[in-house]
């Protein structure tokens, strides 16, 4: 519901959407176009896996991949950023995380995710780290960015 309500708007107010995932591994893009019609706001999207692909196809600074790693909240919004501006968007969606079952580090468990919004106008992200199994931690960032899409709509 929430996929179908983000979309409303975006088509009334003529704005365009592009997301890059990286442990979400497409879910945001298929929760986008399981809405019909979501073709007149959704523009693609790019599943970053690797770093490389996160460099080449979203121009993610490797220098920050190497220092933060790629589940930072630096990466994630320049994956958002990134995503906007080659697609041409008017709003970015950026999510980079550790679904699990391995993984974690001490510093980076198992859950954590980060996801970051961006429009022309402001850039902003969220930190969360999701329990339970690979999947669900999958479906909890991808209702996280479809709440955060509402929350940047929903201020104009």
């Amino acid at each position: 519901m929430l996929a179908s309500d983000v979309g409303k708007v975006l088509e009334q107010r003529s704005l365009t959407l592009a997301v890059a995932e990286s442990c979400t591994g497409g879910r945001l893009g298929d929760a986008i176009t399981d809405v019909p019609g979501s073709s007149a706001y959704f523009l693609g999207g790019v599943i970053s896996y690797g770093n490389e692909a996160k460099f080449s196809l979203l121009g993610v600074d490797r220098s920050t991949l190497e220092s933060m790693g790629a589940v930072s909240e630096e990466v994630a919004l320049m994956m958002a950023d990134g995503v906007r501006k080659r697609l041409g968007a008017s709003i970015g969606v950026g999510i980079t995380g550790i679904a699990g079952p391995t993984g974690a580090t001490p510093a980076k468990p198992v859950g954590l995710v980060y996801i970051a919004v961006s429009s022309s106008e402001r850039s902003f992200s969220a930190r969360s780290v999701f329990a339970g199994s690979r999947s669900e931690v999958k479906a909890q960032a991808v209702l996280k960015a479809l709440e955060m899409l509402s929350e940047l709509l929903s201020r104009g």
